[in-house]
């Protein structure tokens, strides 16, 4: 009984295909996380990207798509066209705010987003708003170490998203010393130790900055100038 255990634990032989094996897998480490459930989905991984090519190629559980213009519903659109896995979208909250940042995401509910994502300035009076007219957890960006976080899960955050450089692991240390349950998403940092760091202050999921396209294409570009295959 014992042994048949033992081999029900052992994982199996990876399924890859010849031309999709060549893709970004987000770092090992990642799986330490204990995950968040949304909409009963376990998600350990975000990776912090816009780009359609990075999105189709990656193996994260799912997409935390901010970007530093203004949210639009066709960029969103294109977003959920192009993704198979869960897509967490920026709707505003910095430079764009009020019933504008609400509006935004309203529409992202209805073009399929699983969670919205409001920036660091957002006020408590929109955060509450956002709350109250989508059925999605509204994840809440936390930038500084001196912010409210009793007055934002007051206000409706569902989920906190720290993203605050190297002041990340305390300040998601001190979120979960007085909220031991709140689901927590934070940046990892660049290494594989930073990434372990976050997960021991009591992050639940970390969020992956994955190479740019240029920087992938970098060792591919140098190969095929010495006439050698696909690294």
């Amino acid at each position: 009984m014992h042994e048949e255990v033992s081999l029900a634990k052992k994982r199996p032989t990876p399924v890859d295909g010849t031309l999709r094996k060549f893709a970004l897998r987000v770092p090992e480490c990642i799986y330490k996380a204990s995950g968040i459930l949304v909409f009963g989905k376990r998600i350990k991984s975000l990776v912090f990207s816009t780009d359609l090519c990075i999105i189709r190629n990656v193996n994260a559980d799912a997409i935390i798509a901010v970007y530093p213009f203004t949210p639009q519903p066709v960029i969103t659109q294109a977003l959920m066209l192009a993704a198979d896995i869960p897509v967490f979208a920026g709707v505003g909250g910095g430079l764009t705010q009020g019933q504008r940042a609400v509006n935004l995401a309203m529409f992202a509910e209805m073009q399929g987003a699983t969670g919205v994502v409001l920036n660091a300035p957002t006020s408590n009076e929109v955060l509450e708003h956002v709350h109250n007219i989508v059925d999605i957890p509204v994840v809440m960006t936390v930038a500084r170490s001196d912010t409210d976080i009793e007055a934002r899960l007051a206000a409706g955050a569902d989920i906190f998203n720290v993203s605050a450089a190297a002041e990340t692991p305390d300040i998601v240390r001190k979120i979960r010393q007085s909220h031991p349950d709140v689901p927590i998403i934070a940046t990892g940092g660049p290494t594989d130790e930073s990434i372990v760091r976050t997960i021991e202050a009591g992050a639940n999921a970390i969020t992956w900055t994955p190479p740019s396209n240029g920087e992938i294409f970098k060792d591919i570009m140098a190969a095929y100038r010495e006439n050698k295959p696909h690294p």
